[in-house]
């Protein structure tokens, strides 16, 4: 329609470093930071870091390439590049399970986010120095209370819908490109002073000292894969979203694949260079989870010569990662829902922003919802996205297709048909095996009505959004289409 050709055109990054940032800053969050630390603790250290950057580089990479690649060639979201891409509607009716995979995930996402952010102003403010403060008691004081919970929910959402309202370049691309080297800097710092501390080379060499016997247990490899594909965010969409906005020259292999992988791998490592010095030499619990980063790390910080400083340093640079990584998701959501409505930019950031908040504030009242969706989405909605985005790549578009034509063009990095056989086969394989092994893991356990749930969720989630695809293709079949003349 005449209001239809009357939009702007599509934005672009302003700079390949302005993509460069957004892209490691959405692949990197609290997986990273928070989570890459301990798992190396739990799973052999050096081994579970060989078989992590294996998997990083054999399947997570190729994948990353192949959703960037799709949206750079389509300049479009989520369902618009399976509108454009898939042949019948039953297939595009799995786009839609992918956006709401993907704001199910930024609804108990988000309050992970406020977390860190309440964490961040406490650092600012000094409270972590204060005398007689009690890290145990601050943090069950936080999290027993709904109202600070919601309400740091709530901030983190308006604070992504604030910087998405100004759209790609001069929202997203202006904040990433100096949250993430602040963050990189910050971890630098931390690092160097954490290896100076009596102890802290103890903790490197428990981190990257192998223990090879993990490497031929089955856990290793499960939790280096998990690593390896959640980090990075492989088939949420964000690729896709961020890939529509690149220019037609820009490079696919070396930026979306070979940066983004190295980058997530750097700063992971830096988690732990980090962490692990600070942990070992006061004598903490390596592989502590949550009570590391909220209740051990807070108390011993301030023990540190500057101490406040390297308190404030790190919970910055941990919001400032899980906030990135906040842009990202939510920006899918954004993107698709502008496309494929008459919504303008604004109508559409409050709206996925207001539904983000809605079905956050469960997670947000009770950490055991929060977990709940985790172990939904996390085992079965995220491989479920991932799968449904590299099938349409590697089947319905064709892995060489798309190599020959998209993927090596103006690039760098030559990539060969060894990649056709890991998007049609090897991630796929990978996705339903995830998906197997979550559900067989879960049986006789206190998860395996949650599992049953979970598998019943996906399947109804299917079956709606195909019908919903279908009915709503019909309806804009149906629409007759203006004339170049008409008003």
């Amino acid at each position: 329609m005449a209001n239809d050709t009357a939009r702007t055109a599509r934005e672009e990054w302003g700079s390949r470093f302005g993509f460069l940032m957004a892209m490691v800053g959405a692949m990197v969050g609290a997986g990273n930071i928070w989570r890459m630390p301990f798992t190396t603790g739990q799973n052999g250290g050096g081994a579970f870091l060989l078989a992590y950057i294996f998997l990083l580089f054999l399947i997570a990479v190729p994948g990353l390439m192949a959703e960037t690649v799709l949206g750079r060639y389509t300049q479009k979201g989520v369902i618009g590049s399976f509108k454009q891409v898939a042949g019948d509607s039953r297939f595009r009716g799995i786009s839609l399970v992918v956006v709401i995979v993907n704001i199910a995930l930024m609804s108990y996402y988000a309050p992970i986010i406020g977390q860190a952010l309440y964490y961040a102003v406490h650092s600012v403010l000094m409270t972590f120095s204060q005398p007689g403060f009690d890290a145990t008691a601050f943090w069950e004081s936080f999290a027993g209370s709904p109202l600070l919970m919601i309400g740091m929910h709530t901030i983190t959402v308006a604070m992504i819908a604030g910087v998405l309202l100004f759209g790609i370049r001069r929202g997203i691309e202006r904040v990433v490109k100096w949250m993430i080297p602040f963050m990189v800097v910050a971890l630098v710092a931390i690092a160097v002073r954490g290896v100076t501390l009596p102890g802290g080379m103890d903790g490197l060499a428990f981190a990257f000292t192998p223990d090879w016997q993990y490497l031929v247990q089955g856990d290793t490899w499960i939790a280096a894969l998990g690593q390896a594909l959640f980090s990075t965010g492989l088939g949420w969409g964000i690729a896709l979203t961020y890939g529509s906005y690149l220019r037609k020259y820009d490079d696919v292999p070396l930026g979306a694949g070979i940066f983004t992988a190295i980058g997530n791998t750097s700063i992971g490592l830096l988690a732990i260079f980090a962490v692990f010095p600070v942990v070992f030499a006061f004598g903490l619990e390596p592989t502590a989870g949550a009570n590391l980063m909220f209740i051990s790390l807070v108390q011993v910080f301030p023990e540190l010569i500057g101490g406040q400083l390297w308190a404030m340093m790190f919970f910055l640079g941990f919001f400032f990662a899980t906030f990135t990584s906040g842009l990202g998701i939510t920006e899918v959501g954004v993107t698709t829902v502008a496309e494929e409505t008459r919504l303008d930019r604004k109508q559409t950031v409050a709206a996925v922003s207001f539904l983000i908040w809605l079905l956050g504030i469960p997670s947000a009242y009770s950490s055991e919802f929060l977990g709940q969706m985790d172990f939904v989405f996390g085992n079965w909605g995220l491989p479920l996205a991932t799968l449904a985005i590299i099938v349409l790549v590697g089947w319905k578009f064709g892995a060489d297709r798309i190599r020959v034509l998209e993927l090596n063009r103006n690039s760098n990095l030559f990539v060969g048909s060894w990649w056709n056989g890991i998007i049609k086969y090897v991630i796929p394989v990978v996705m339903v095996f995830i998906m197997a092994y979550g559900a067989v893991t879960s049986l006789g356990t206190e998860n395996e009505l949650l599992m049953f749930g979970g598998i019943a969720l996906m399947l109804a989630l299917l079956a709606v959004s195909t019908v919903l695809m279908k009915f709503f293709d019909s309806r804009t079949e149906s629409i007759p289409k203006a004339t170049d003349g008409g008003n």
